[in-house]
């Protein structure tokens, strides 16, 4: 009795805190959109630049602070800036989020990035933390359907990144670790793991084991999408992409859609990740053919944002250069 009791009184004293929390956090944005909006309107006439010279926002900065103490620097004023002139109308703000959030989506260079980091958030539930890994990892330009860019992808592009980065398993990066290691690091990890696959994955199984009339197999992890409606089978290879891998990838999937799958599933969708990707391979196999089957590479580590962004354009070309050539065929 006294449990139930406690639990109750429990539940009800953390609602109440969210209650003040979501308020607290509400005013503070209105009140930061508030502060942007006069320094933009009032002191630049509206210009999204201003000489600041004569230290208008300094002094501001100043006799704020010594009225309403920490949290009016003229950095923080200048970040409130950047709010107002990146979210104009504040009736589109999100209250879900933080300044923390906003924060970060303000530094941001295109307003359709900004929107799919928002918007990511939210869905995603990413606190401040994660958003900055996301941004820093180039979660955006990761994304297959950004890739292609107006191309009409399919539904799984919209999820689905190139290269994954899971610098977040701690795993040396001078040694080539086994697919065992690999894939137990992953399930240690499977929360950050969720997070880095994106949007609607849920966990089912590691080393599934499939029984044939005449063979056993296991596939190595997998999982349910409830967005696109769809398991998901991942392959880890620990070297490079072959044409065996791709071709024991086709049959795990042929084989799930026919003795795992029940009606209400889309068709799985199978994901090799490799260490290495050969691109000529990934032409000329089946994974050009189906839209079910895909490649990604995986990195152990975070790259410097040059070698990142130059991954990403890599693959970009790969990508522009196939859909040329399919289009004058």
């Amino acid at each position: 009795m006294t449990d139930k009791l406690f639990n109750s009184m429990k539940e009800i004293i953390l609602q109440a805190r969210q209650r003040v929390y979501r308020m607290v956090n509400s005013s503070l944005l209105d009140t930061y959109w508030q502060i942007g909006y006069q320094i933009v309107e009032n002191e630049q006439d509206g210009n999204a630049r201003a000489d600041y010279g004569k230290g208008v926002l300094k002094n501001l900065a100043t006799q704020l602070t010594v009225e309403f103490g920490k949290g009016f620097d003229d950095s923080n004023l200048r970040n409130m800036r950047s709010f107002y002139l990146a979210f104009p109308i504040r009736d589109t703000l999100r209250h879900e989020l933080s300044w923390s959030h906003y924060r970060l989506l303000c530094r941001l260079d295109s307003e359709t990035k900004r929107q799919y980091y928002l918007n990511e958030s939210i869905a995603c539930n990413w606190n401040g933390r994660t958003l900055q890994r996301q941004i820093n990892s180039m979660a955006y330009e990761r994304v297959l359907e950004h890739k292609l860019e107006n191309k009409h992808p399919d539904n799984a592009t919209n999820l689905l990144k190139d290269p994954y980065i899971f610098e977040f398993l701690g795993l040396p990066t001078d040694i080539r670790n086994s697919e065992q290691s690999i894939e137990t690091a992953l399930l240690d990890h499977i929360q950050q793991f969720l997070l880095e696959l994106g949007k609607g994955f849920a966990f089912v199984a590691r080393q599934q084991h499939i029984v044939t009339d005449t063979s056993d197999f296991f596939i190595d992890l997998v999982f349910y999408n409830y967005m696109l409606k769809c398991f998901v089978i991942i392959d880890l290879k620990k070297g490079l992409l072959t044409h065996q891998d791709i071709g024991q990838l086709d049959m795990y999937v042929r084989m799930y859609d026919d003795l795992k799958t029940e009606n209400g599933d889309n068709p799985t969708i199978g994901i090799l990740l490799c260490a290495e990707k050969d691109e000529t391979i990934v032409k000329y196999s089946v994974l050009n053919e189906k839209e079910q089957l895909f490649a990604s590479k995986y990195l152990l580590y975070l790259p410097k944002e040059e070698e990142l962004k130059q991954l990403i354009d890599q693959d970009r070309m790969h990508f522009e250069i196939d859909n040329q050539k399919t289009t004058i065929e």
